[in-house]
């Protein structure tokens, strides 16, 4: 909503659309383990970093 008080519509690809759902995530209350499928455990920060080494690039999420 606008400081006018009207909505306006914007179509977000990729990076941005999944960060902007994450962030619509907070502000409904809900993390990351809420979405997670049962018996899926979360990648600890130093896995997930390693996964670049090899290849010299960020992990990517596309």
């Amino acid at each position: 909503m606008t400081a006018a008080g009207s909505t306006e519509k914007a179509v977000y690809e990729r990076g941005d659309a999944r960060l902007l759902a994450h962030e619509i995530d907070h502000l409904d209350g809900l993390l990351l383990m809420d979405r997670m499928r049962p018996g899926v455990r979360p990648v600890p920060i130093e896995e997930y970093r390693r996964t670049a080494e090899p290849t010299g690039r960020p992990r990517s999420y596309e």
